[in-house]
């Protein structure tokens, strides 16, 4: 109940929002940006205490797909918001808006109503806490190395309408592209410091990582993990930045998603 609570006054808080910046956008009007910061700060709060209300119980943690969508929405604007307090990313802020109402209008449907989504994994939506936290580190640092992702392409597509002097739209009222690329790779500072926490949990908690059917998942994730580490190795020690970094940040997720979905078919179709 207290998981409903708490994300019906989260989305309401981001509806308000929207709609307050949608009338400031249509008039032309400046809007204030202490209203942004401190709406969308009690949203993530509330979200939050609603998201630890709801996954963690007597049982273990609850891994439900309504509340693994609410949490990675939850781990993007929380790293946004923390980030925007430093630099100037409001707008950015904006554009999760209406991610953000899409998230929890499902997350609060489909926690009302279970018939609404599958419940035949439900047998396996409470889990020990040990492998429930490795499981949850591991989501949650997926979901910030996707943003990563999304934020790189982002990027390269502001660098080249920059390039060609296409300076309208969109464009215009993002963030300078020098505070982009520090979003970026801020966004693959914690998703390799929490993928890190989660294969440490995982080493204690699950019996054995290199079983046949964890191998590759395992070897895979630590490919990742090395190709990350190298990236910030590099961004630290030789600057990279742009295209460059870009690519390894493309070829690490890649890995990283063979890793969480492609067991599988690495067993079935690439050994076979």
């Amino acid at each position: 109940m207290l998981f409903i609570l708490f994300h019906i006054i989260a989305l309401t808080l981001y509806t308000l929002l929207s709609v307050y910046f949608i009338k400031k956008l249509i008039k032309q009007q400046v809007w204030h940006t202490s209203y942004l910061i401190t709406f969308t700060t009690i949203a993530v709060l509330s979200q939050g205490i609603g998201l630890y209300t709801g996954m963690v119980t007597q049982n273990g943690i609850d891994l439900s797909i309504h509340k693994i969508l609410s949490l990675v929405v939850f781990s993007v604007n929380s790293l946004v918001l923390m980030s925007s307090l430093r630099k100037p990313l409001h707008s950015l802020l904006i554009l999760l808006l209406p991610i953000s109402i899409i998230a929890l209008t499902l997350s609060i449907l489909f926690d009302v109503d279970n018939s609404i989504i599958d419940t035949s994994y439900a047998n396996y939506s409470h889990l020990p806490t040990g492998i429930g936290l490795h499981i949850l580190l591991s989501l949650v640092a997926y979901s910030l190395l996707l943003a990563a992702v999304l934020q790189a392409l982002l990027v390269s597509w502001q660098n080249d309408r920059l390039k060609s002097k296409q300076i309208s739209g969109l464009v215009r009222h993002l963030p300078p592209l020098q505070t982009m690329e520090k979003l970026l790779f801020e966004f693959v500072w914690v998703g390799v410091a929490l993928l890190t926490a989660g294969l440490i949990v995982g080493a204690f908690y699950i019996d054995n990582m290199f079983a046949q059917h964890l191998i590759h998942k395992t070897v895979l994730s630590a490919i990742a993990w090395l190709i990350f580490v190298i990236l910030l190795w590099g961004r630290v020690l030789r600057g990279w930045r742009g295209a460059y970094a870009i690519r390894w940040i493309l070829g690490g997720f890649s890995v990283l998603m063979l890793a969480y979905f492609g067991s599988k078919l690495v067993l079935e179709v690439i050994l076979v």
